[in-house]
């Protein structure tokens, strides 16, 4: 039986207490068996919860962000607004959704509130995709276009048999579609209405096609924190939802994630992978984002716990059955680092290490003293199973000891020469990895 977020998390509590800063509990320090070994967690509150946003500086002419020796990072595109993230189409097309969060009164006093402020928080959202094309082979595209306008913040695109989807954050939208085409002209079905709104800017809704292309996967944040506006405003929320690709036989396929924006097959299974964003306000040390395989019909925790049956002091004694329930993550990714982008490497131009493994955007923090994620990490995978995560593209921040930045990485994308895409919003350029010719033919030979 596969858990409904509406029902399972009614259950607890109807309606959850308004947010609080005061602690229920001071909780305990936990240690949890995750696939890569024992993980010690703090206990809520062992530090204060600190707000610190980054100041986005941008990148200067010819600088750009550093990968390990054997790779070479190149600009691909530029003067982008807000390049959230992209789908590189079958015939090799790149489409890139510019959104952003949109302005509201709420978010304007959490940074009033703050007394700081991040350079990339209010600005308008572009609303649009747009394609990159690149006909020559060399590494760059050479022709772009507008290919789609009027949209209401554009995360997930996708395109199968003879339609283009794309996910804005309220609504499935599904156009007909023939390859090669640089601008939509028709005229979308809307086949799935999403939830939408929520304080915290979880508004991305990502998109993937099933193995077999008979079905679509939908991730949808939770619209909020931890539940504390009520349990009743997140129907449908912290979920990854199933449905036919025309948008019917919608059903929840996993539950209890927090805020589970990339999402992609393993490759040479047909196991579920997911990158997720966890709670915030218990601390610098939790709660670790993570990356984990998705078991069907799987809970995850939120709003109840995280990390297995680790309660959360603000949730309590609400639901302990299902908290018996809930799944231990597999990788843990740092705590706030707002880990969004998950991409497998499913190329062969890289070198043999990397070769089906799993590269994460984290895209930065603001809940936490000091600054953290602000790269791409690895996460290499020896016979099927992960190993421990390590600094891949890095370089975004500016100053270790401040809070300048360059830019915010957030998606990573395989492309059909086995290069590496990376998108950076807040630096509004995309990059592009790949292997240094040696390391190429080394990898051949």
């Amino acid at each position: 039986m596969f858990l409904r977020i509406s029902t399972v998390l009614l259950s607890g509590s109807l309606l959850l207490a308004s947010c609080s800063k005061e602690k229920k509990s001071e909780g305990k320090a936990a240690q949890v068996e995750t696939a890569i070994g024992p993980l010690d967690l703090p206990a809520p509150y062992a530090s204060k919860s600190a707000t610190k946003f980054s100041k986005v500086i941008g990148w200067a002419d010819g600088q750009m962000p550093t990968a390990p020796e054997g790779f070479v990072v190149t600009e691909y595109a530029r003067d982008l607004v807000n390049p959230r993230w992209a789908y590189v189409a079958p015939n090799g097309d790149v489409f890139v959704s510019e959104s952003n969060t949109e302005k509201s009164g709420v978010k304007k006093t959490v940074a009033k509130v703050s007394g700081q402020a991040d350079s990339q928080r209010f600005d308008e959202s572009a609303n649009r995709v747009t394609l990159l094309r690149d006909t020559n082979g060399d590494g760059k595209p050479d022709q772009r276009s507008v290919f789609l306008t009027g949209l209401n913040q554009p995360f997930g695109m996708l395109v199968l048999g003879d339609h283009f989807y794309v996910a804005n954050t309220d609504a499935l939208l599904r156009f007909p579609y023939k390859a090669g085409e640089t601008k939509m002209t028709s005229k979308p079905d809307t086949i799935l209405k999403l939830p939408a709104g929520g304080y915290n800017n979880h508004w991305t809704r990502n998109l993937l096609a099933g193995p077999d292309g008979k079905k679509i996967y939908v991730s949808v944040g939770s619209g909020s924190n931890v539940a504390e506006h009520g349990i009743d405003n997140e129907v449908r929320r912290a979920n990854i939802l199933e449905i036919n690709p025309d948008g019917t036989g919608e059903r929840v396929y996993a539950s209890g994630l927090r805020n589970p924006v990339g999402i992609d097959w393993q490759p040479g299974t047909n196991k579920l992978y997911a990158a997720v964003n966890e709670r915030d306000e218990l601390g610098d040390g939790l709660v670790p984002d993570y990356m984990t395989s998705v078991q069907e019909g799987g809970f995850y925790g939120w709003p109840y716990s995280y990390y297995g049956q680790v309660e959360d002091p603000r949730r309590a004694g609400e639901n302990p059955e299902l908290v018996k329930k809930a799944i231990v993550p597999d990788v843990p990714l740092g705590a706030h680092t707002a880990s969004l982008g998950l991409a497998f490497y499913d190329g062969k131009a890289f070198p043999a290490k990397y070769q089906n493994g799993a590269f994460i955007g984290q895209h930065g923090s603001w809940n936490r003293s000091e600054l953290s994620g602000y790269k791409v990490v690895f996460v290499p995978f020896t016979n099927g199973k992960p190993g421990k995560p390590e600094d891949f593209l890095t370089g975004f921040i500016a100053k270790n000891d401040g809070q300048d930045v360059h830019g915010r990485p957030v998606g990573t994308f395989t492309m059909p020469d086995g290069s590496l895409l990376v998108t950076d919003d807040s630096g509004n350029r995309i990059w592009r990895v790949a292997a240094k010719e040696k390391t190429a033919v080394a990898t051949r030979n």
